[in-house]
């Protein structure tokens, strides 16, 4: 095991890289680590390619911006380019980030903590959780999580090939639009993009609607299949995992019977945009202290909703570990100086982010 570090940030969105800006700045030792392949992925997963990054800071925030080069911009510009910004700033400051590297727990007590990974172990005195608020729903099924993709990294990897996109919302409707495009533009390919949801309605916004009715008009090779459930992993006779779904046909046969039909498809053909849940399971495994809503105490958050317990400088009732950013979005509970406990509105935006590293800095160089 390594020298200990001042930090671990957990999550390179905006609110891990700034704070591992700030930690340079200041001369302190840190790892940030990312269980995806790219910089901000919570951010390239949440905004299909081509949606815009509105402006986020309030025209109310006067205050001198803590990391002036990741500075949300002021325009509407395609969230790829303020990843691509951020990317820019990253390689100029040499940051640690450790890609493909996925957290998966804490021991030791402050302020000698032990982060274990799936590839190692890391000694440090803070650990800064930012890893967001979007971790996939999974579908519950055999080797989903090797194989099943969450959004298109490279649309033409899948030229050629029948494609299976679950889900019934926009980033399902962003990515079948996207991938008949790219189907329909090849020379030659034939092959479908098969979109599955297990209701028989598809929720989409108006923009998106027409998006994909013009995809349609045009001539591409999009299949609907409604009330459309995943059922099983299977191994075919080439070793090769794959997803079976299958489509009630019939209302009932009598004696308790149905009639199905299914399809089976490759896992590597499958990309499953079904939504996302928040991080209350992890700060479980931490044994970090949440509330449960109810209506006398919380008047942002759903009731039943849990949320984290923080200081006034986003500290968790463990020392040394702080959480930022979207993993506290909508909401979470300021325990104040004087011990009044109560629920604080938190946005979930990438300016909130930048602030909340700064504020947790702030707090880490007073020690």
């Amino acid at each position: 095991m390594p020298l200990k570090l001042d930090m671990i940030i957990i999550g390179s969105g905006p609110g891990g890289i700034a704070a591992g800006l700030l930690a340079k700045q200041q001369s302190k030792s840190f790892v940030i680590l990312e269980k995806g392949s790219h910089a901000m992925q919570g951010i390239i997963d949440t905004y299909p390619r081509g949606k815009k990054v509105y402006p986020t800071i309030p025209k109310s925030y006067k205050d001198p911006f803590p990391v002036l080069e990741i500075k949300p911009p002021d325009e509407k510009i395609p969230v790829e380019k303020y990843v691509e910004q951020a990317q820019t700033v990253m390689d100029r400051n040499d940051l640690k980030i450790h890609f493909n590297e996925e957290f998966k727990e804490i021991d030791g007590t402050f302020p000698d903590y032990i982060v274990k990974t799936n590839q190692g172990s890391y000694l440090t005195r803070n650990i800064i959780l930012a890893f967001g608020s979007n971790i996939p729903n999974d579908l519950g099924i055999y080797g989903e999580a090797k194989t099943v993709a969450r959004n298109i990294e490279n649309g033409e990897d899948y030229i050629g090939i029948n494609v299976l996109v679950i889900g019934g919302g926009n980033a399902a409707a962003d990515v079948v639009s996207s991938l008949s495009k790219i189907k329909r533009e090849a020379v030659g390919d034939d092959t479908s993009v098969y979109w599955a949801h297990i209701k028989e309605t598809f929720e989409i916004n108006k923009d998106t609607a027409r998006d994909l009715g013009e995809e349609v008009l045009l001539g591409g090779h999009i299949k609907i299949l409604q009330k459309a459930i995943p059922k099983i992993g299977e191994v075919d006779a080439d070793g090769i995992d794959r997803l079976y779904i299958h489509q009630a046909t019939s209302s009932g046969l009598g004696d308790d019977l149905y009639l199905y039909q299914g399809m089976s498809f490759p896992m590597k053909n499958v990309i499953a945009c079904i939504g996302t849940h928040g991080p209350s399971a992890i700060f479980d495994k931490l044994n970090l202290q949440q509330i449960t809503c109810t209506g006398a105490i919380c008047k942002i958050a759903r009731e039943g909703e849990r949320l984290l317990m923080l200081s006034d400088h986003l500290e968790t009732g463990k020392n040394g570990i702080y959480a930022l950013g979207g993993a506290i979005s909508p909401s979470y509970m300021e325990i104040a100086s004087d011990g009044i406990i109560k629920e604080k509105k938190h946005p979930n935006l990438i300016y909130t982010a930048i602030l909340d590293a700064q504020k947790v800095m702030n707090k880490i160089l007073k020690e």
